[in-house]
């Protein structure tokens, strides 16, 4: 389908379901805020809800809130219940069971919390939960516990600031939540300001799927404020190449042209990317458009989330089918978020490299095998990778 055939498709939906909406106003970052789908009733006007879809609305309450936007919704496939796009934020009955080993808070981030909504694992980086809003919610979310919860966050953000400024040794933050550029970008800017004012903090991030779920988001006037508190990142939580849209092409080129840096981050989801040819789709789309895939993410178990979880072995075989397919810049590192707070955990195939007499041998992507002299590795207690 060609760009202008898909944004013809953006036109009907518009017509048929807002029919009183002009193009300006559906291309308003903040009419597709208020106009969100946020139950059943309202999502039973675009999609024939599948079984296991409406059984996730009676009776109960949902385990975290429902939203999305106009603009994402008329990316779904209407009939189709296991259409990738629609899996990842429609609810179904499957929130509801509950499998061992999952936890509200599986990372241990209430144990990491140095002051209210300052996460700090590591020594130069912290993470700072400006929000806990979300232009949608993915129903996979590391943090459902705290998503929409409407809880005062913004009060927090004088005493992170202040414990930032106070450690030295704090050089890169990263803005989270919640989705920050849910924020105006006067608000966004009164923050991103005060932490370019730290004179230790080097880098900026802010993690966002706003550039997919509403792409009109990224406007001028958004893109010269960022521009001014270089250098600035921005995590890009991508999840199927469908999302990869004439849209959203133009918002990441607004970003790119900035000079703002581009990370793509995908969470392995089962039934929708854990596939060979959609994710070499999705990872050449991203580079494509100047993000850089960065991390490959094993889907945490939040509870109710075993639906999603692909099982590790599968995630290695994907890595490998992905490896000599495309370019190297285009290879995510496959990571586990280590359940209890242990970190991003790089995982890579175990069948790829070994020790083997006075050397390694290792295994590129056609299976062949070959030979790497290191004859001292032994000696110096370096036996096994």
């Amino acid at each position: 389908m060609s760009d202008e055939e898909i944004k013809q498709d953006r036109t009907a939906f518009r017509k048929r379901f807002f029919p009183e909406t002009t193009r300006a106003e559906w291309s308003d970052w903040r009419w597709q805020l208020r106009n969100r789908f946020m139950d059943g009733a309202a999502l039973q006007r675009v999609l024939h809800l599948s079984d296991a879809e409406r059984a996730a609305f009676d009776g109960h309450a949902l385990p975290m809130p429902l939203a999305i936007t106009p603009y994402y919704a008329s990316l779904m496939d209407p009939e189709d219940p296991t259409d990738p796009l629609r899996r990842t934020l429609v609810p179904t009955a499957h929130e509801r069971l509950i499998a061992p080993g999952e936890a509200e808070d599986p990372l241990d981030e209430s144990h990491a919390t140095v002051v209210p909504g300052l996460i700090r694992r590591h020594e130069d980086r912290v993470v700072l939960l400006a929000t806990d809003r979300c232009a949608a919610y993915c129903r996979y979310c590391t943090r459902s516990r705290l998503a929409g919860g409407g809880q005062p966050v913004r009060k927090n953000w004088r005493r992170a600031i202040d414990y930032i400024a106070a450690h030295q040794e704090i050089s890169d933050v990263l803005i989270s939540g919640g989705d920050p550029l849910i924020f105006s970008t006067r608000r966004l800017e009164s923050l991103v300001r005060s932490l370019r004012a730290i004179r230790h903090v080097e880098l900026i991030r802010i993690g966002s799927r706003m550039p997919l779920l509403a792409p009109m988001r990224i406007t001028g006037k958004l893109v010269a404020m960022l521009k001014r508190y270089h250098p600035l990142a921005i995590s890009l939580h991508a999840t199927h190449p469908e999302e990869l849209t004439p849209e959203a092409g133009q918002a990441l080129a607004r970003l790119a042209n900035a000079g703002i840096l581009l990370a793509g981050q995908t969470v392995l989801l089962a039934g929708i990317n854990d596939s060979a040819d959609t994710l070499r789709a999705l990872m050449r789309g991203l580079l494509f458009h100047r993000v850089r895939p960065y991390y490959l993410y094993q889907c945490d178990p939040i509870p109710g989330s075993g639906h999603f979880r692909v099982p590790v072995a599968r995630g290695l075989a994907l890595i490998d089918q992905l490896v000599g397919h495309i370019s190297g810049y285009a290879v995510p590192r496959y990571v586990i978020d280590a359940p209890g707070g242990g970190g991003k955990i790089p995982v890579g195939s175990p069948n790829r490299i070994g020790r083997d007499g006075e050397g390694w041998w290792i295994q590129n992507h056609l299976g062949r095998i070959y030979r790497y002299p290191d004859p001292d590795s032994e000696a110096q207690g370096d036996v096994s990778c």
